[in-house]
């Protein structure tokens, strides 16, 4: 029997468009890591929220299509910090809580299986040489402790991709993200810095950190069988 495996999630794990490449989010490699009889539905939108997904109706968008058995990975953090736009920053100590709540409540009503995964880090270095570990804020911590307080499998992707960062260094972690100089691609033509969303490369293993996560976790070991793999490199 097939179930799905629906993403709600921003632009780190949303699919993007021709002319937005090599920007790639992680989402768009996990397919090739599970068996067929998992179909991955990634919802995952850029730009989004807990509460702009919410309010624009993704998430009851998935609700409707949710079976029992179905996964729901969920993971947010990186809009809800933006406190300028009050359309979509949440407080980590509150709405953002609130919000993760209702995700969990409303996947477990529809018979499915909620998975929380911590904000993917941001590519950002301490004066130490340290990947900062407030590169998204509180909201990496505020998630942890919905996780435990609601018993609902928690995937750490926020310390998996620091620690991935920290192997990498500084300059060998750029090659993950966008940075690309002037005229070297018809997509970029003025160049890109950009140190949240991820290349190709980045994306890829990024998704290979979401699958040593799933492989490493007790609470999703009937998942485990759907691995083609149980361990990335």
């Amino acid at each position: 029997m097939t179930h799905s495996l629906f993403i709600a999630g921003d632009s780190t794990a949303a699919r993007k468009e021709g002319s937005k490449k090599p920007m790639a989010g992680w989402g768009e490699y996990l397919q090739g890591y599970l068996e067929p009889s998992i179909r991955v539905d990634n919802r995952a939108i850029n730009g989004r929220s807990t509460k702009s997904f919410l309010a624009e109706g993704h998430f009851a968008a998935i609700e409707q299509e949710l079976q029992p058995e179905d996964y729901v990975f969920i993971q947010f953090g990186h809009n809800d910090e933006k406190k300028e736009d009050p359309l979509r920053y949440t407080d980590p100590a509150a709405e953002y809580r609130y919000n993760l709540l209702h995700f969990i409540e409303s996947t477990r009503r529809c018979g499915g299986i909620p998975v929380l995964l911590t904000s993917v880090s941001r590519r950002r270095f301490t004066i130490d040489g340290f990947p900062d570990p407030s590169a998204v804020g509180l909201y990496p911590a505020a998630m942890r402790e919905v996780a435990k307080e609601s018993g609902t499998p928690l995937l750490d992707i926020f310390a998996a991709s620091q620690q991935l960062y920290r192997d990498l260094g500084h300059k060998g972690s750029q090659e993950l993200f966008m940075h690309l100089p002037e005229k070297v691609h018809p997509n970029y033509p003025e160049g890109i810095s950009d140190d949240t969303h991820f290349s190709e490369e980045g994306a890829q293993r990024i998704a290979g950190l979401v699958v040593q996560a799933i492989a490493q976790s007790s609470a999703l070991s009937h998942l485990h069988k759907k691995l083609r793999v149980k361990e990335v490199e």
